[in-house]
């Protein structure tokens, strides 16, 4: 299975992005002392896991501390042992959503006649809260995951615009 990984991290100056490698993982813990790496200071550090044009996990630390992730879907921790890294341990229900409150899909544009279809296949786990401070609440992250025809890279990018830093990550794609 090939991935993406990039991490945003955030300090006084604003957004920084780079590359970061998860060969030789072990464990959930090894990859986030690799995010941490990227930057010992930061306020707040995110890692986009891109996985097979399928899958998409985000990881969050605040000032280093309190690891927090999300997985867009459940089925990658058993299509690959990264994913079983990242999302294996995982609950099956996400949090983040009150009561019965389903996820709506985003629409492009103001076309509201037309509601997108919502991929009725994915599991999102894990914390579906953890951007909602930074502008993306649960319920939009989970309508963008469970989007049909959002491609993981699509996500991160509608998530990156919102934080204001998609286009150091946009750069990473591109070396």
């Amino acid at each position: 299975m090939s991935y993406f990984a990039a991490a945003v991290v955030r300090d006084d100056s604003g957004w920084t992005a780079a590359e970061v490698s998860l060969r030789g993982a072990t464990d959930i813990d090894e990859v986030a002392d690799r995010l941490r790496d990227v930057d010992q200071e930061a306020d707040v550090s995110l890692l986009f896991v891109e996985a097979d044009d399928a899958y998409l996990v985000i990881l969050r630390l605040d000032e280093g501390e309190d690891l927090r992730v999300f997985g867009s879907d459940s089925a990658y921790a058993e299509e690959s042992p990264l994913g079983s890294l990242l999302v294996g341990d995982l609950k099956t229900s996400v949090t983040g959503l009150d009561g019965d409150e389903e996820p709506r899909p985003a629409t492009s544009g103001d076309e509201e006649s037309e509601q997108p279809v919502v991929d009725p296949e994915a599991d999102p786990v894990g914390d579906a809260d953890l951007l909602a401070n930074l502008g993306i609440s649960a319920q939009k992250l989970l309508a963008l995951c469970t989007h049909e025809g959002m491609l993981p890279a699509d996500v991160t990018a509608e998530i990156c615009q919102v934080l204001g830093c998609v286009d150091e990550v946009e750069e990473l794609r591109e070396v």
